[in-house]
């Protein structure tokens, strides 16, 4: 088996320039993404009030996550990777594209910037309580768990070959049409069972400043383990393996991809 780029990260990588801007792009981005994600859903909330919003609703939803996803994305691929998501970071860690500290960062921006975006929707919306996640009624935990792990394992395989896989090509250049399309499908397919999280920075922000934690323990485990499987799967079984031209190898910077 080739030689793997695993690496806890270099001591100057903790202070150097791009690091800090990789994790400041991740931070915003993922703002952007959680203010107009948790946003559609209050706004959805202010408009119809106690009235079953029924599958308009949900593709109101839907669309709002998926516009916002490609625009965060978009925003932040050439700086940090464009990850805006904490179980990506982790697929792409478990496959050797990034370093153990790199990954640290973008967990700590993430969840911050989705509790800054929380704070903020809360605020601009004259108090209203952020809604977050949690399981449908008639939905089992374990049914729920399965769900946010396959949808995650789609997103992730999805960003894998878009944006990571080395021979993808010009693939790149849809990478954040194809994830938000990813997103925007699997909320029309979980989002009536347990609201279609895929991002633990997505749940975290929302439970937080709204104070709703049950079932929250479900949008870590489910997306983690989904892209991580998917991480594995295409890094170790899709992508082909070159032959090096040295022996010692560093882990892709996020920019490299």
């Amino acid at each position: 088996m080739p030689q793997r780029r695993y690496a806890f990260g270099r001591p100057e990588e903790a202070y150097h320039p791009d690091s800090m801007r990789a994790a400041l792009s991740e931070f915003l981005s993922t703002f952007v993404f959680v203010f107009a994600g948790e946003g559609s859903i209050l706004a959805l909330d202010k408009l119809y009030k106690e009235t079953a919003l029924g599958a308009s609703g949900l593709v109101v939803i839907a669309l709002a996550h998926s516009l916002a996803l490609f625009a965060a994305v978009a925003a932040s691929m050439n700086v940090s990777g464009g990850h805006v998501n904490p179980a990506v970071t982790f697929g792409t860690l478990v496959g050797g594209r990034i370093s153990v500290l790199r990954a640290v960062y973008y967990w700590v921006a993430q969840l911050f910037g989705a509790v800054v975006a929380a704070l903020l929707v809360r605020l601009a919306t004259h108090g209203m309580r952020p809604v977050g996640f949690a399981v449908g009624p008639g939905v089992g935990e374990l049914n729920a768990l399965v769900m946010e792990l396959v949808m995650t394992f789609g997103l992730m395989y999805t960003v894998y070959a878009t944006a990571v896989d080395p021979k993808r090509g010009s693939l790149g250049t849809i990478a954040p049409l194809a994830i938000a399309f990813i997103v925007g499908a699997n909320i029309l397919v979980g989002g009536p069972f347990e609201g279609a999280s895929m991002n633990p920075a997505r749940a975290f922000g929302p439970a937080l400043v709204g104070w709703r934690w049950r079932n929250h323990w479900i949008y870590w485990v489910g997306p983690f383990i989904g892209a991580g499987l998917a991480g594995v799967i295409y890094e170790f079984g899709i992508i082909q393996p070159e032959v090096p031209h040295h022996t010692h190898h560093q882990p892709l910077a996020p920019e490299d991809y």
